[in-house]
């Protein structure tokens, strides 16, 4: 079906099929509020045509095209391909001061590591501050999106099996609160479930922008606050999460991030964290607004918020 298998015929292969295409083909979007995150995601069973992948490709500057070749195999090759694409077209629809063509994007990393927007002017029309983020299983590709606030996402599949014993593995990675609270759980399945919910959460790191080495998960507890205390599972709304720093004091809350849990077209459970504007501080963090689409760029979008394929866990308005 696809795609990169010989770096030259791939390259005949875009020749061959490009079209013409522009950043008028995105539809635009007014900028998020303050303390709002849109969220866009991209099945990658969903992108088939050749062509397509082949127009993604063009968006790429050189260095994204070379990291996209590295990849062994189609399928991971393509997942590299719809992820800098998904950023590239994600981006661009913001940008509602001009027209901005998604190949024009340039991006930097900070000293861990994480990609940022390069700061841009076009015909002295300062292109907006933009704040993203990005996470990919095998089946689901994801892109959040806020303005002046850090963010951090993970998504993560909810049949994502796990090699070793859940206690065991989350004695190396979780801090010993988040431990006792799986412990404290009976059934197999169940507690599986809330393993990687909280492994999801540990978005937190990412919105930091210092990478894991930097922040272990071990050196910070996600404490939630709900109606029903034990597990992260809940009614709408009925919970919000917080970070602790402190092991020795779990009530000493790092209240300046926000927090939110959803599932995903039934099959994902996807975390956001984004930094607050401290006017919450010392009061745990409040809800956030949240949109979310699906889209095959250049083809298709669609906002699935209020439907079946978006579902409130907890830390939402």
């Amino acid at each position: 079906m696809l795609l990169l298998k010989h770096r030259v015929n791939l390259m005949m292969n875009i020749r061959c099929f490009q079209r013409n295409f522009s950043a008028s083909s995105l539809v635009p979007l007014q900028l998020p509020s303050p303390k709002e995150t849109h969220l866009w995601y991209i099945l990658p069973n969903e992108v088939k045509s050749t062509s397509l992948l082949n127009q993604y490709l063009e968006l790429l500057s050189p260095c994204e095209k070379e990291n996209v070749f590295r990849m062994r195999g189609d399928q991971l090759q393509k997942r590299a391909l719809l992820a800098r694409a998904l950023v590239r077209t994600t981006i661009a629809r913001y940008q509602t001061n001009c027209q901005v063509d998604p190949r024009s994007l340039k991006f930097k990393k900070n000293i861990y590591g994480k990609p940022e927007v390069e700061s841009q002017d076009v015909d002295d029309l300062h292109l907006p501050p933009l704040h993203f983020n990005i996470s990919h299983t095998s089946s689901l590709i994801a892109c959040g999106v806020t303005v002046n606030s850090p963010i951090g996402i993970d998504v993560e599949e909810k049949q994502r099996k796990l090699k070793n014993n859940i206690l065991a593995f989350a004695q190396r990675y979780f801090s010993p609160y988040e431990v006792e609270l799986l412990a404290a759980i009976s059934d197999p399945e169940f507690q599986r479930q809330e393993f990687i919910k909280l492994w999801t959460l540990k978005a937190y790191v990412k919105a930091l922008g210092r990478g894991f080495s930097a922040t272990p998960f071990k050196t910070f507890t996600i404490r939630f606050r709900t109606a029903t205390e034990g597990h992260l599972s809940g009614h709408r709304d009925s919970e919000v999460f917080d970070i602790v720093d402190s092991f020795d004091d779990p009530k000493n809350l790092t209240s300046n991030w926000q927090f939110a849990l959803l599932e995903l077209v039934g099959s994902h459970y996807a975390a956001i964290c984004i930094e607050g504007d401290g006017t919450t501080r010392g009061k745990g963090t409040l809800p956030m607004k949240l949109t979310v689409w699906r889209t095959i760029p250049f083809v298709e979008d669609e906002c699935v918020s209020g439907t079946d394929d978006f579902v409130t866990i907890g830390g939402l308005t």
